[in-house]
């Protein structure tokens, strides 16, 4: 009987993520995992592995990297450089083979979780490139005349951050899940998880003002949940209760906004903001 994953107790899995999740292992097909950043979606991909108790392959997605990354790479000039050095290692072509994380998750003696992070950095061509091995759990090693089949079907989470739309084809093989924005009060929640000893009434004052802040009109950059929970922990750090978070119309900026705040046009937009409530002030 398969396993069903319900979240863990570092981790709020609302009911439609896991619902998301067990559907995915159920059709053998990857979850593509989409949702701002920070929302914890590299995350889930190491929830589900220890919930299952089930190790963990992470390939992180780089603007440089290539799908066959992922099955090996062949090191030419190695071998090449071994071979004007009269090295017998050349003699055996798998000996400048490198095993990519697809590869790794194949031969594993046990069922695995493989995590593509981030997979909309790569170039188009990334996903479609990687269809046929994901599809088919096999890819065919030229150099050495190999065929690498998966031993154990691995439970594949893809992850993107929507930079760039994914080709359809690649869309159709997989199971999609958006992690929505938590609301308030999955947010308390998530907050509870990582601070269970903080003040209801500091989390309700400051989780008020994080939704304020989201919610300004303008903003470039929204705070994330991560972001979110880095400020808690300041204002625990700092020992601030209610009371000092408290704003009038003329301090728009929140305590320790560094946290919230990343880049200079939002931090001037909130100066606006407290300016234009001065001189209405007058």
């Amino acid at each position: 009987m398969e396993v069903k994953f319900e979240g863990t107790k570092d981790y709020v899995a609302t009911g439609d993520l896991t619902v998301a999740v067990n559907a995915a292992i159920a059709l053998q097909r990857p979850l593509l995992v989409k949702g701002e950043p920070g929302t914890g979606k590299t995350e889930l991909a190491r929830q589900i592995a220890g919930a299952l108790e089930l190790p963990i392959l992470e390939w992180t997605v780089k603007s440089t990297t290539k799908a066959q990354q992922g099955l090996y790479e062949y090191d030419a000039v190695s071998r090449l450089r071994d071979s004007q050095l009269g090295d017998s290692r050349v003699q055996d072509v798998a000996n400048y083979i490198r095993k990519g994380m697809l590869w790794q998750a194949f031969e594993a003696e046990e069922r695995v979780v493989l995590l593509i992070d981030e997979i909309d950095k790569a170039d188009i061509e990334f996903p479609n490139d990687l269809l046929q091995e994901l599809d088919r759990m096999e890819f065919h090693v030229y150099e050495t005349g190999q065929t690498i089949r998966a031993k154990h079907r691995p439970i594949v989470i893809i992850t993107s951050n929507n930079e760039k739309e994914l080709p359809d084809a690649f869309l159709r093989r997989c199971f999609f899940h958006y992690i929505q924005f938590p609301d308030a009060d999955v947010m308390a929640r998530i907050v509870d998880v990582h601070f269970p000893g903080i003040k209801k009434t500091l989390m309700r004052e400051a989780l008020t003002q994080f939704y304020d802040i989201r919610e300004t009109p303008g903003l470039k950059k929204k705070p994330s949940t991560s972001e979110a929970l880095d400020w808690l922990k300041l204002l625990l750090v700092e020992d601030l209760d209610p009371a000092d978070l408290k704003r009038d119309g003329k301090d728009a900026l929140p305590k320790l906004h560094g946290a919230l705040l990343k880049n200079e046009q939002d931090v001037q937009l909130f100066e606006r903001l407290a300016f234009m409530a001065r001189r209405e002030g007058r």
